[in-house]
């Protein structure tokens, strides 16, 4: 019987094409969804823990309280003794110290006189240390745009954009103006051996990269820095295990009496983060199911105007004979063949247009010229495993609804009415 069906299909095309390319193009466009909205939210993700907020991070309790100020006078210190307690406590964790700053960069020219100046937001992790991951980490290789990267103490990195707002070549020597951790004014002469392009707005104006013990060196900063950042090595945010790791730390370390006694928050807990990733959940689970929703309507009516049109071969073979339950359940049967193929073909199709997205993935740095926010300038998709089986709600079960409403007409047809039928 299901070889009898498969073969109909095959060769009655005005039967089978229309809905296969239905449900191709509707799941093609449901996976695709899924994984370029998945993408999207991950890079920025991704981004955030990276250059802001790390898995989890330990800061002093009043830094806490002040962190969208970054104030290095409020910094943790004695940090190599810290970082060896929370390396031996939690060792499936990476721990790096960082330390943010904002200040001038001066630009002198060939007398030394200042020939121009620029706000600047520096980035200061371990670019020279042995064992340092936070040069892959930032993918500073990835996004070096001039020069060459720190060599030696004294070295620094500033955004490709800002270098040209200063007219900065590499090998120049420049000099940043800043609040030392006693709050004194710092003035450090650096060499800028290159420029960067990381494609993210924010960090494009006007940030450098700089090593930490420069900064610490530049800040009066020595043993101390104004935050630690953690990073699962497993790769990915785990909010449950960080949330577990924040109160463990907490309860030990941290006392509510001690303004400066250090305190470990999550990604969540931190700027906007929750609020974000609750609206990214929401946003894409409405999103998605939004779409699936109306792909479905659209394979039902498929299945409803394909069981429509085939009214005069349901007469046909009821007039010759042929059970109505035998008619209605080979429908259902044909239903569910061209649900099946179109639903692979559609998740290959789909899956495939997703990989290309993911390793090209789309450039909208026009778009984000402006933006506060850390975002990416390229918009990635990523294939998820949920992406392999997404597609069959919408590809077999609306298909298979569609048809069999269509097919309740079998039941109510009448012997006596046929022949008037077919003679027209």
């Amino acid at each position: 019987m299901i070889r009898f069906i498969f073969k109909g299909v095959l060769r009655d095309r005005h039967r089978s094409l229309l809905p296969v390319i239905v449900v191709i193009t509707g799941v093609a466009l449901t996976v695709l969804l899924n994984c370029w909205v998945t993408g999207i939210f991950g890079d920025v993700y991704d981004l955030t823990a990276k250059f802001q907020t790390g898995h989890v991070k330990v800061m002093t309790r009043v830094y806490s309280e002040n962190r969208d100020q970054s104030s290095n006078e409020l910094a943790l210190i004695d940090i190599s003794h810290l970082i060896s307690t929370l390396t031996d406590e939690y060792p499936y964790i990476e721990w790096v110290p960082r330390i943010q700053f904002g200040g001038l960069l001066d630009v002198p020219d060939e007398q030394g006189e200042t020939r121009s100046q620029g706000p600047m937001v520096a980035i200061c992790v371990s670019l020279l240390s042995e064992n340092t991951n936070e040069v892959s980490r930032l993918r500073i290789n990835e996004v070096l745009a001039l020069g060459h990267l720190p060599e030696k103490p004294g070295e620094v990195l500033i955004s490709d954009e800002f270098a040209k707002k200063l007219n900065v070549e590499p090998g120049q020597v420049v000099t940043i103006m800043a609040s030392s951790m006693f709050g004194s004014m710092s003035f450090y002469n650096v060499t800028v051996t290159g420029t960067v392009r990381f494609g993210t707005a924010i960090l494009d104006r006007s940030a450098m990269i700089m090593d930490l013990a420069d900064a610490q060196a530049a800040l009066d900063m020595y043993d101390a820095s104004g935050e630690i950042l953690g990073f699962f090595k497993i790769g990915r945010y785990d909010d449950s295990l960080a949330m577990n790791v924040s109160k463990t730390f907490n309860k030990k370390y941290s006392d509510p009496k001690d303004e400066f006694s250090p305190i470990m928050v999550t990604l969540k807990d931190q700027f906007v983060m929750a609020e974000f990733l609750d609206f990214a959940d929401s946003f894409k689970g409405i999103l998605i199911f939004s779409f699936v929703l109306v792909m479905s309507i659209v394979l039902w009516n498929a299945g409803l105007i394909g069981g429509l049109r085939r009214y005069g071969e349901v007469g046909v073979r009821l007039a010759i004979g042929e059970n109505k339950g035998q008619i209605y359940r080979s429908m259902i049967f044909e239903s569910i063949l061209i649900g099946i193929v179109g639903s692979l073909i559609g998740t290959m199709v789909g899956l495939s247009f997703s990989y290309l997205l993911q390793e090209k993935g789309l450039s909208l740095g026009d778009l984000m010229k402006n933006a506060t926010l850390m975002l990416p300038s390229t918009f990635r998709a990523q294939v998820t495993p949920d992406a392999y089986w997404l597609g069959i709600i919408p590809g077999l079960f609306s298909t298979v609804l569609g048809t069999m409403l269509s097919g309740i007409g079998i039941y109510r047809r009448q012997t006596a009415t046929l022949f008037k039928e077919l003679e027209t």
